[in-house]
């Protein structure tokens, strides 16, 4: 039986033994811009599970509290109220992972990979990108071959976001090289830390090395961690990438202050007497208009993960870039130095147009899968991979 519904007053005294509540001078990181600290997010983890606070829609013997949709938005506002760690370095797995194993993943692989998740004990990364499978996802060439039980594994990944320091890797392979590409791939779970894997770090303009270029050489999965039907990879994929696009990487450490109160980022702007100009309060209000439609869209797309999520992952795209930019501007020259409040920021912002699928994608998936408007030529569509990667149709 679930718990009992629990007040917001009961939710708040829980929270309370674990959390500080936020304050007027609460400034909390997002996206793990500018730091790689895991040891904040995993004991916010290791505190909250036992209560299922951070996912309370799973079940409670994975870590949840077996929570309807009432009651998980209810938890979730309420929670605005305290000081969450930035858990961009658990993303992958709660909002990602966790979800799509719920749907494709057998009883025993959800209880030996969804409670270490949500307790922080393991970190997923998603290999899912290549050299020439980018926006063309179904174009992957990391192969998976068939020995008895097990399969082996050879190929390149890239940009793969949390792979330095990932436990497991989530790795859409090629299986079958004589059908066409969306119907010869199959997910499996992958051990990081195993002979084969060699994890190579990119460092990005903002310094960060949150991206990584994995080289695999014959390593070596079980078939018991294959995740959904051999040649199933594409459908798999895809709930995966619903949940990433409809917003639920729940990566915590939301800067904004989401309460009932002026955002942080606007409150630090009039301190800093950057809104006297009515041109530009006109524009910070503008960007304050994008915020809180992104966050209904949000919640609307995370909801029911669907196509329609590539919307809010068009909306926060935007809502962050303008946001960095005009923190940056309102600094005027010193903007450009990198000792500057919101830098780090103003350089991670251009990523968000290509980061989880580019913005000419999701205007693709929203034109053809939302609106019903008719799709680009696919001449390789009913072509087997092996002819089709060459250009020959």
């Amino acid at each position: 039986m679930p718990p009992a519904a629990l007040s917001d007053e009961e939710i708040a005294s829980q929270l309370a033994a674990f959390l500080p509540r936020r304050t007027s001078e609460t400034r909390v990181g997002m996206m793990g811009a500018g730091s790689d600290d895991l040891e904040a997010g995993r004991a916010y983890l290791a505190a909250s599970v036992e209560g299922g606070w951070q996912v309370p829609e799973w079940p409670e013997t994975y870590g949840g509290r077996d929570a309807d949709a009432d009651e998980t938005a209810t938890i979730r506002r309420v929670a605005r109220q305290f000081v969450v760690p930035d858990l961009y370095a658990f993303g992958i797995g709660l909002g990602m992972v966790g979800p799509t194993l719920l749907v494709h993943g057998t009883d025993a692989q959800r209880a030996r990979w969804m409670r270490p998740i949500a307790a922080g004990a393991e970190i997923w990364c998603q290999m899912f990108s290549e050299p020439d499978a980018g926006s063309d996802l179904a174009n992957v060439a990391l192969r998976a071959e068939r020995d008895g039980d097990e399969w082996h594994l050879t190929g390149q990944k890239v940009w793969t976001s949390r792979a330095a320091y990932s436990d497991w890797g989530l790795c859409l392979a090629r299986t079958d090289s004589e059908v066409p590409k969306h119907r010869g791939l199959t997910m499996f779970a992958v051990a990081m830390h195993q002979p084969g894997v060699d994890v190579r770090p990119l460092e990005q303009m903002n310094g960060d090395q949150h991206f990584s270029e994995v080289f695999i050489d014959n390593a070596v999965v079980p078939d018991s961690d294959r995740i959904g039907d051999v040649g199933a990879g594409w459908t798999v994929a895809m709930t995966v990438l619903a949940h990433e696009r409809a917003g639920s990487d729940r990566g915590g450490g939301d800067s904004s202050g989401r309460a009932e109160r002026l955002p942080d980022w606007i409150a630090d702007l009039a301190a800093q007497g950057a809104l006297s100009d009515a041109v530009r309060r006109d524009g910070v209000m503008g960007i304050y208009g994008l915020e809180q439609t992104g966050r209904w869209t949000r919640q609307r797309a995370a909801a029911a993960p669907g196509p329609a999520g590539s919307g809010n992952k068009l909306r926060t795209v935007r809502w962050y870039q303008e946001r960095a930019y005009a923190v940056n501007r309102a600094q005027g020259a010193a903007g450009m130095l990198t000792d500057t409040d919101g830098h780090i920021e103003t350089l991670t912002a251009p990523s968000m147009s290509i980061r989880g699928g580019t913005d000419e994608i999701q205007r693709n998936i929203l034109g053809e899968r939302v609106l019903g408007l008719p799709g680009e030529p696919r001449l390789d569509r009913d072509v087997p991979w092996s002819r089709s990667r060459q250009g020959v149709l």
